[in-house]
This record gives C-alpha cells, sequence and structure tokens, in this order.
C-alpha cells in the first residue's frame, strides 16, 4: 500500500500541471475568471493558469465576422422598400478593456447580434423615413455613411467597430417597380422627342440659312450681272451712236441725204426681230405711212439726242 500513494501523488501531480496549462487559439483571445469574477486575459498560444481557481469564461475573437440582413422600410411617400445588407464587423481592438466589454455586455453572443441588427435596421429605416422613394435608389451611399455616423459611436461602447455596410439589393413592392418603369419609359420618350424636335430645328435653321445664302448670292450675281449688261448696253449705244455720228458727217460731205442712215437702222432692226426672235410674234407697221412715221420720230430722236449733246458740250466750256 505505500509504493501506491507516491505514484497516485505522482499522478494528482501530473493531472494539475495538465490543467495548469491551456491553449488559446490564433484569433482569440481568452477572458479569465476567478470564482466569477474577472481576472485577467491570455493572449493566443500556451499560457498558464491555477487549476481549479481560474477558470476561462469565454474566448473572444478578434477576427472580422459578417452578418446578412433582410429587412423592410417605408418612404416619407408611404412605399415599402426592401432591403438586403450585408454587415461586416470586429472588435475595437485587443486591448483588456475592450475585450471586458466584448464579453460582458452582452449574456451571449445571440443577444449581441440581435441588438447590433435591430440597430442597424432602425438606422437605416429612420433615415429612409425621411426620404421619398424615387430618391432611395440614389442614395444607396448616404445610407451606409449614415448608419456607419450613428452605429459606430454605440458599438464603440459593446467594444466593436462597424467595417463595412453594403446594401446589395434594394427592391420595391410589384406595383411600384411597374410605375417606375413607365416613368422612365415617358422621360425617355420625353427625352427622344425633344431631341427630335431640337434636330429638326437646326436642321430648318440651317436650310433657312443654305437658302438665304443662295438667295444672297444669286441677287449679288444678277446685279453684278445687270451692272454689266447695263455696261454693255451703254457702250453698245456709245459705239452706234458713234457710228451714226461720224456716217451722218460723211453722208453731209457727200451731200446725200441722212435719213438714208435711219432707214438702214430701220430695214436692220426688222432683220433682226426675225433672225433673233426664236418664234415669237412681234407686230410691226409695215406699210409706207407706218415706216414714213417711224422714221420721222427715230429723226426727231436723233434731234433731241443731238441738242442735248450741244448742251452738255456747252456747259463743260
Amino acid at each position: 500500500m505505500i509504493p501506491t500513494i507516491p505514484i497516485i501523488i505522482g499522478i494528482l501531480a501530473l493531472f494539475i500541471l495538465f490543467l495548469s496549462f491551456v491553449t488559446v487559439r490564433q484569433g482569440s483571445v481568452a477572458v479569465v475568471i476567478i470564482f466569477g469574477k474577472y481576472r485577467r486575459i491570455m493572449r493566443p498560444g500556451l499560457n498558464l493558469k491555477i487549476p481549479f481557481i481560474e477558470t476561462i469564461y469565454r474566448q473572444v475573437s478578434i477576427q472580422n465576422r459578417s452578418v446578412e440582413l433582410e429587412f423592410q422600410a417605408i418612404t416619407i411617400d408611404q412605399a415599402n422598400v426592401y432591403f438586403k445588407a450585408m454587415l461586416l464587423y470586429s472588435v475595437l481592438d485587443q486591448e483588456e478593456n475592450t475585450i471586458k466589454n466584448v464579453a460582458f455586455k452582452f449574456i451571449d453572443e445571440r443577444s449581441f447580434m440581435s441588438a447590433l441588427i435591430r440597430t442597424i435596421e432602425g438606422s437605416i429605416r429612420g433615415f429612409v423615413a425621411t426620404k421619398k422613394q424615387a430618391e432611395v435608389l440614389g442614395l444607396r451611399k448616404d445610407i451606409t455613411e449614415h448608419v456607419k455616423e450613428q452605429i459606430d459611436a454605440v458599438l464603440e461602447q459593446w467594444g466593436f467597430h462597424l467595417q463595412d455596410l453594403q446594401l446589395n439589393d434594394i427592391t420595391f413592392d410589384e406595383a411600384i417597380i411597374l410605375s417606375m418603369a413607365k416613368v422612365v419609359a415617358s422621360n425617355n420618350l420625353k427625352a427622344a422627342a425633344e431631341n427630335e424636335g431640337q434636330a429638326l430645328l437646326i436642321t430648318k435653321t440651317k436650310s433657312a440659312e443654305a437658302d438665304g445664302n443662295a438667295t444672297r448670292i444669286a441677287a449679288t450675281a444678277e446685279k453684278e450681272a445687270a451692272q454689266l449688261r447695263g455696261q454693255g448696253v451703254a457702250l453698245f449705244r456709245q459705239e452706234v451712236a458713234k457710228g451714226m455720228s461720224e456716217a451722218a458727217k460723211e453722208m453731209e460731205q457727200a451731200n446725200l441725204d441722212t435719213s438714208v442712215i435711219l432707214f438702214s437702222m430701220w430695214t436692220e432692226a426688222i432683220k433682226n426681230f426675225a433672225e433673233y426672235g426664236k418664234g415669237n410674234v412681234i407686230f410691226l407697221d409695215g406699210s409706207s405711212d407706218g415706216m414714213q412715221r417711224t422714221m420721222k420720230e427715230m429723226m426727231a430722236m436723233n434731234q433731241l439726242m443731238g441738242a442735248n449733246k450741244g448742251a452738255s458740250s456747252n456747259s463743260k466750256n
């Protein structure tokens, strides 16, 4: 019996020694209590504790954790909005006070998750309740920033930090989605009509500008052509008058009747009418009386031109 006592003592010593070693896994911090009261924390790796006195209350994970949320909110214009979100959070740091908050603020992990999810949902619902349904889709980033501002202070008191909040999906009731699609379609039609009207206006404006430019160019060309025609007619008349004057002088020197010149002009005119008339009908008085009357008128015109010429030369002198 005596030899067995040391063996028992040795076994008990080994057992107590075995209980004195505690392994804390990587990414976690162990919270140690003595008789229910907080004592200290243990870092990852192999640690020593007092057997039967120190007890590990829980191991707190310091790794990032995520949770998916699905909830409903109502806008200021009474539209139901359905959110699907992903929440990423972690322990604020590895300081002793932070770990104590994480370990003792909530009775268990389930209670903490319930409080966290309800706080996130309440913050988003409060923000959405001040917006119209047409604005919600464009406020994804604003909603995220609002939640972070509201939640970070609360989570720090619990020992946590909100890493990220992603709103993966935002949907509405089917009737609202259909009405929004109709609004988008009508806006697109309106924009298309406005663009088409602008294009038509530009086309007509450019066409009018082109017509105006063409009209101005044609008018300028016609003006220049008329000027050239006038100059040509004036030169022609000057040459005719010069030729007639020279012919009249020669006929006077030869003691011939100058009316022969007018008769020649009359016959040349009739010839030109016939040659260049292009089928047009021209009525002329071909009788001897008509010719004499025409000759008298032409002679009177010739005398008038001579009188005007003499007056102009006197005025120059």
